[in-house]
Order: C-alpha cells, then sequence, then structure tokens
C-alpha cells in the first residue's frame, strides 16, 4: 500500500510541474464524460416525456380516430360538393355492444368555432362528448362541475371551458354561470378545467391536442345545434365535410386483453368501412413499447457519439505521453541507473496516465450532474436571443423547451470507468516505450 501511496505522489508531482498541459490533456476526458452523461440524460428526459404523452393517452385505451380519405377515394362525392367520411354513430353503438372486453366508450365529436362573452372573443376546439370524457383524458377541473349523462338526456346548453378559454374571455370575473355564446346559441358555464400539456399526435390528427382552447358540451345537444355538416372556407372555396363522430375513445377491462380488442375493433370496422379506409386505430400500450425501443436506440446512438469524444480524449492523453517520455529520457535513464526495473517505468507513466483520466473523469462526473441546469441555460438563450420576439412556437419548439433532462444515475460509474479504461489503454505504450530505452542511451540524451 505504502509503495502503491508513493508512486501516486511520485505520478501527481510530475503532473504538477506542468500544470497547463496537464489540465489542456484533462479537458479531452472532462468533455467526454460530460457529453456522455449529458446525452444520455437528453435522450432519458425525452423518452420520459414521449411514455408520459402516451400514457395521459391512457394504457388500457384503445383510440379510434377519423382520418380524411386520400383524393383519388373521394372524387365520387365531388359533385354533390359534399365529402362525407369518418366514423358512425352506428360505429360506436357497434363496438360498445359487441366487444365485451370494453368497460367505457366516449363518442366524440369536435368544430372549430368562435366563441363569445360580451366584448371577448376567441376562436376554440368546441368538443361534444359525454361525462365520462373527464375521467379517460385525465383532466381535472379547478371549479364547478363536468358535464352530467342528466345534461345529455335534457339536451341542455351547458359547457365546461378550459382553463385558458376562462383568462381569455373573463379577464377577473367568474365564468361560472355565466353564459358564452358558441355560433348563434347560448350555452351556461358549469365548469373550468386546469391546464393540461397538449397529447402526443395521433393517428387523424396532425399534432397534439392542445386541451387548454377546448369547450365541452353535451355530444347530443351539439349533434342537434350544430348537426354534422361542417362547411369550411378555405382560399375563397366553399366546402363541406359530413362527419357524425371524429373520435371513440375505449377503455378496455384488463391490460392483457388490450391488443386483442384493439384487432376486434379493426376487423369490426373494415366490415362497416370497406370503401375507404377512412379511420385510424390508435394503440396507446404500442406505442408506449414503440417508445421504449425508440428510447434503447436513442441510448446507443447518443452514447456512442458521445463516446468518441472520450476515445478523442485517450488520444491527446497518448501524445501527450509520448511527447513526456522524449523530455524525461535523462530522467528515465537515471532512475534505471540507480536501480529501478521496467516495472517501475511502466507503473510510473501508466499511473500518471491514470491520474490525468481519473481526475478528468471525476470532473466530466461533477459536470454531468449539472446537466439540467445546463440545458435550461440553453433553453433560456434560445428563447432569449435566438427565437425573434413574437414568434410563435411549433409543436417541436415546445417539445423543446417541456424537455427536462433526467439523469441516468448507472451512466455516472459507467462513464467514469470507461474514462479510466481509456486512460490505461492510452497509457501502455507510452509507458512500455519509457521502460524500453537503453538506460546508457538514455543517459547520453541531451
Amino acid at each position: 500500500m505504502t509503495r502503491i501511496i508513493r508512486i501516486i505522489r511520485l505520478a501527481l508531482k510530475s503532473l504538477l510541474l506542468h500544470k497547463l498541459r496537464s489540465g489542456l490533456t484533462m479537458l479531452g476526458i472532462v468533455f467526454g464524460v460530460f457529453s456522455v452523461i449529458a446525452m444520455l440524460a437528453i435522450g432519458e428526459g425525452a423518452s420520459a416525456q414521449a411514455q408520459k404523452q402516451v400514457l395521459e393517452l391512457g394504457a388500457t385505451n384503445v383510440i379510434v380516430r377519423s382520418v380524411k380519405p386520400p383524393l383519388e377515394a373521394t372524387q365520387s362525392s365531388t359533385r354533390s360538393r359534399v365529402l362525407q367520411y369518418g366514423l358512425l354513430r352506428s360505429d360506436y353503438k357497434i363496438l360498445v355492444d359487441t366487444l365485451p372486453t370494453i368497460t367505457k366508450a366516449v363518442p366524440i365529436r369536435e368544430v372549430g368555432k368562435e366563441i363569445r362573452y360580451l366584448k371577448e372573443a376567441m376562436n376554440a376546439r368546441i368538443v361534444g362528448c359525454t361525462a365520462d370524457y373527464l375521467e379517460m383524458n385525465h383532466l381535472t377541473l379547478s371549479q364547478g362541475r363536468f358535464l352530467a349523462h342528466s345534461d345529455q338526456a335534457k339536451l341542455l346548453n351547458v359547457a365546461v371551458i378550459a382553463n385558458e378559454v376562462a383568462n381569455s374571455l373573463f379577464k377577473h370575473e367568474d365564468p361560472v354561470g355565466k353564459s358564452i355564446r358558441i355560433g348563434p346559441m347560448f350555452y351556461t358555464v358549469i365548469g373550468v378545467t386546469k391546464d393540461r400539456t397538449a397529447s402526443a399526435a395521433i393517428g387523424g390528427s396532425l399534432s397534439g391536442q392542445d386541451y387548454n382552447k377546448d369547450v365541452y358540451v353535451p355530444i347530443k345537444t351539439l349533434q342537434v345545434r350544430e348537426g354534422d355538416l361542417d362547411i369550411k372556407n378555405q382560399a375563397g372555396s366553399m366546402t363541406a365535410e359530413h362527419i357524425e363522430l371524429h373520435q371513440i375513445t375505449l377503455r378496455v377491462n384488463d391490460k392483457d386483453a388490450v391488443l386483442p380488442t384493439a384487432q376486434a375493433i379493426r376487423e369490426t370496422l373494415e366490415q362497416t368501412h370497406s370503401r375507404s379506409k377512412d379511420y385510424a386505430v390508435v394503440v396507446p400500450m404500442e406505442l408506449l413499447k414503440q417508445a421504449e425501443q425508440i428510447r434503447l436506440i436513442f441510448n446507443v446512438v447518443l452514447g456512442s457519439i458521445a463516446a468518441i469524444s472520450l476515445v478523442v480524449g485517450g488520444i491527446g492523453i497518448m501524445n501527450i505521453m509520448l511527447a513526456t517520455v522524449t523530455e524525461r529520457t535523462r530522467e528515465i535513464g537515471v532512475r534505471r541507473a540507480l536501480g529501478a526495473r521496467q516495472r517501475d517505468i511502466v507503473e510510473q507513466f501508466l499511473t500518471e496516465t491514470i491520474v490525468l483520466a481519473g481526475s478528468g473523469g471525476l470532473i466530466g462526473v461533477v459536470f454531468g450532474l449539472l446537466t439540467p441546469i445546463t440545458f435550461l441555460g440553453i433553453q433560456w438563450f434560445v428563447q432569449n436571443f435566438v427565437m425573434e420576439g413574437g414568434t410563435s412556437v411549433s409543436e417541436v419548439g415546445r417539445m423543446f423547451f417541456d424537455l427536462k433532462p433526467q439523469i441516468a444515475f448507472w451512466s455516472l460509474p459507467v462513464a467514469f470507468g470507461i474514462s479510466v479504461t481509456i486512460g490505461i489503454i492510452s497509457g501502455i505504450y507510452p509507458a512500455i516505450s519509457a521502460a524500453k530505452l537503453d538506460p546508457i542511451e538514455a543517459l547520453r540524451h541531451e
């Protein structure tokens, strides 16, 4: 033990004689270890974000979404200028009546409308749904109540609004009990939902669903008041689409039954929608498995890229140690003349490389633990100096600003161990080269 301590002290003394050179040599290892930990932390954070969005869709849910068919499949209906596609109320009834594994089902119809309260107005997504929508979409109320089954039966003009809608229309007023105007009709606000992050993009949607600009009304009320015809004005041309339901969300009674139920749903809808594929069946559990596989691939790719910098750092150590051997040739000759064995010379130079790599690895681990703070700084810089003022944030931008790196603690000892291993590998050749120097020739070296 005393001998080992003496060798380490000698190695430290040799390295401290050239502080700047030793520090610059360590930087390659420092940034290599830091990049490995940081890359894996960002990968874990992105994976956790994706899995959270998928889980918010419901691990035991199956989502069936209307999809606009390709243009060639709709040419037959262009003469009437009314495009009819998507899920039908009869599809909802068939699925609920024929699949015993389904415990809950929510039919959904969506309409984009301008809503008003006195002089305030905004565009919102009007969602016709049932009372189970709240639970199945993991929404929570900040005040009031959600839609009830009795609201459906009585065709009441009641609405639950998202918090952002409440803030836009009512400013400092209490919205519950007030009336808002949706199209020509007035609806009484009975509740307000709390803010919720947008869901992941699913089949039939161009982007994830933003729940913060929603207004929820009884689906039967929406059907009677608005009908199934959606008229749109695009580039001065009027188009009309006939859609009964935009989405059906189904809850399965057991996780093991999710995939068989999804297959049964596909087979059932293939019979009723044989002419065109105007729907998509999305299974969050399948998406969750895909997200896990992507996470593993992502970690391997990011870790490999970051490991390259460690290899570069190791090459830097080898280069410096070879130069050090040349500089200290006379010292090596003196030590050999005083009785040092080749083994002692190897140990000395190998210990120096291990100390360099180990110190760099420890500093890199410390920097790696600061990855969440570093990433916050990057997000702040991008938001304040890269993005222009007032620029709208895209879906990718929101993902970037919502991303929170998660340190994979197993990566700390792994990255440090790799740095030490690279130090050993990088130091073996210079150490052996130093040990094999001829003592007499080394003493003659100027």
